[in-house]
């Protein structure tokens, strides 16, 4: 296991609720301004610690992931912003493409890549709509523990948070030891 140089301090739910606010804040701004799809990522991260190195390693992999797939397709990017804040790291691009063709290839990076499962990337429509997975035909994400769907196990809090934690970790540190 990699082990964290210093403990990040937990974030309260006060300040995870208006991180979101300013987040969503954000991306209207940046919707009014560019009128195209826009891409928002955060990571997956259960409970009160929202930064560590270990997330910050996990964002990393997923910034350059998408901007590979962005590149690789060459879809213009009209604005890329990365956010390092303690309730969590964020990143959004505003993209020239249509948003369904756009959010089926990030679902497949999602997918297919071993950190993937970790990485919430949204895309909205240049009229605020979130798409969802459904719309491109992708069933709901599963949990990181079972095979169930991950807003049920969440909602339900049918595991334990330090089990949910410890898989994330452990993925994490699975993917940084591959080499």
């Amino acid at each position: 296991m990699i082990m964290e140089t210093s403990a990040m301090p937990g974030v309260s739910l006060t300040e995870m609720l208006d991180a979101k606010e300013q987040r969503a804040q954000r991306q209207q701004e940046w919707l009014a301004r560019w009128q195209a799809p826009l891409l928002s990522l955060t990571l997956v991260t259960p409970g009160p610690v929202k930064d560590s190195i270990r997330y910050r390693h996990c964002m990393g992999v997923a910034l350059q992931a998408c901007d590979q797939l962005l590149w690789r397709n060459a879809w213009q990017v009209l604005q890329r912003e990365v956010f390092w804040l303690p309730t969590g790291p964020e990143a959004l691009w505003c993209v020239q493409q249509p948003a369904l063709s756009l959010k089926s290839a990030l679902i497949a990076l999602e997918e297919h890549h071993p950190l993937g499962r970790l990485w919430d990337i949204d895309v909205i429509t240049p009229q605020g709509e979130p798409l969802g997975r459904k719309a491109c035909g992708f069933a709901p994400r599963r949990c990181v523990l079972c095979a169930d769907e991950a807003h049920a196990c969440s909602r339900s809090r049918r595991h334990p948070l330090e089990q949910v934690v410890g898989q994330i970790e452990q993925t994490i540190d699975s993917w940084l030891r591959r080499d």
